[in-house]
């Protein structure tokens, strides 16, 4: 496993990888230096992108991932993928999506379980009334997210 850190404007964000995928993206309170010397292409990669995600400049990520999950976890990750960028569904929509229009609460679940946030943008997902519900990283996060997106659209 790899490791390398990105200081975003709303925090330190970890990305960890395998040889050739993403298998983690979150937000930490402490980084180590950058040392990518003998680390996969990916990773470096990964931060470029999420670099320019920051920036307003990339709107759809072009990364391998590897998401551990279970078979309906994997389906909830693709769907939220799905999500275009500066728009948001709700738990029921994406239910839906996967098959299960009653699976709404199971679709927060597998929201919470996501270890690759921003990528898979779990942040886009909201209540049936628009509202703001949670978020690994910190409500405030989320939003600020949805924001950054809105207004670079």
């Amino acid at each position: 496993m790899y490791k390398a850190y990105y200081n975003s404007p709303i925090g330190i964000v970890e990305v960890v990888s395998d040889e050739n995928s993403i298998i983690q993206l979150e937000f930490v309170e402490n980084a180590t230096e950058n040392d990518l010397q003998g680390a996969p292409q990916v990773l470096g990669s990964a931060l470029q992108q999420i670099e320019e995600y920051f920036l307003g400049k990339r709107s759809v990520f072009d990364l391998k991932l590897n998401a551990k999950g279970t078979e309906f976890q994997q389906k909830v990750w693709h769907s939220l993928i799905d999500v275009p960028y500066g728009n948001t569904a709700c738990y029921g929509e994406i239910a839906a999506a996967v098959g299960n229009s009653k699976a709404s609460r199971a679709v927060g679940g597998a929201n919470n379980k996501n270890k690759i946030a921003i990528i898979i943008p779990c942040h886009r997902i909201v209540g049936a009334d628009g509202s703001l519900t949670g978020y690994a990283g910190g409500l405030w996060r989320k939003e600020w997210l949805l924001k950054h997106e809105k207004d670079n659209k």
